[in-house]
């Protein structure tokens, strides 16, 4: 389904950080316009820019055979592609773009953990009036966030890590079109204090057509 994605242009420089199907960090890609159009009014972001410029790169390892990429934009979303068994676009096993929502800072010990325990893992999230229903379920009555972790590549400032506690939300929009939910409580070490903080994230499934390489 994803193997004939983009045309690649073999003369692009090899970088240090990872890319998949033409999705590469100081590169840039087009959505739809007319898709846009027709399905924000349904869904939680809106003003999507059709063209976007790739800023950051994040890879996590999920297992010794899956990994998730993450493509940052200046658009303030990402294309997220979930590869299985490999790392190029015959491996690919989902994509989808997210836009950010919301980030808040996590002030205390206390609040961290209310976060990890209960806040983060619901059977249901709810935004903007919208009920979203836990994806990721666990075995027994507890679902706990999943815990990754994202190394990001970026341009200026090279590599850094930041550890992630996220679950899945998702809700129905029509007979064709679902929205998500990515709940993430983030921490990263800097000079040996945490930096903690709660990031939401709204989201579509992307198909090939809904996206196009243009550098």
């Amino acid at each position: 389904m994803f193997s004939k994605w983009f045309k690649k242009n073999d003369a692009q420089e090899t970088i240090r950080s990872p890319e998949v199907i033409g999705l590469r960090l100081g590169g840039a890609f087009e959505l739809d316009a007319l898709r846009l159009k027709l399905v924000e009014p349904l869904l939680i972001f809106e003003g999507a820019a059709k063209t976007q410029f790739i800023q950051a790169v994040g890879e996590v390892k999920l297992d010794s055979s899956s990994t998730l990429l993450r493509f940052y934009t200046d658009d303030d979303s990402f294309v997220q592609v979930l590869l299985s068994g490999g790392m190029t676009e015959n491996h690919i096993e989902d994509v989808k773009l997210w836009y950010f929502y919301d980030t808040k800072a996590v002030g205390s010990q206390a609040d961290w953990d209310r976060l990890i325990n209960t806040d983060i893992s619901r059977p249901e999230y709810t935004l903007e009036g919208h009920r979203f229903l836990r994806v990721w379920e666990g075995v027994g009555n507890s679902s706990p966030p999943v815990a990754m972790t994202e190394t990001t590549y970026t341009e200026t400032d090279g590599t850094s890590e930041t550890d992630q506690f996220v679950m899945l939300y998702e809700r129905p929009v029509d007979d064709t079109l679902d929205e998500f939910a990515l709940v993430s409580g983030e921490e990263k070490i800097i000079n040996g204090h945490a930096d903690r903080c709660l990031v939401i994230a709204t989201g579509i499934n992307l198909q090939s057509a809904d996206i196009t390489i243009i550098g």
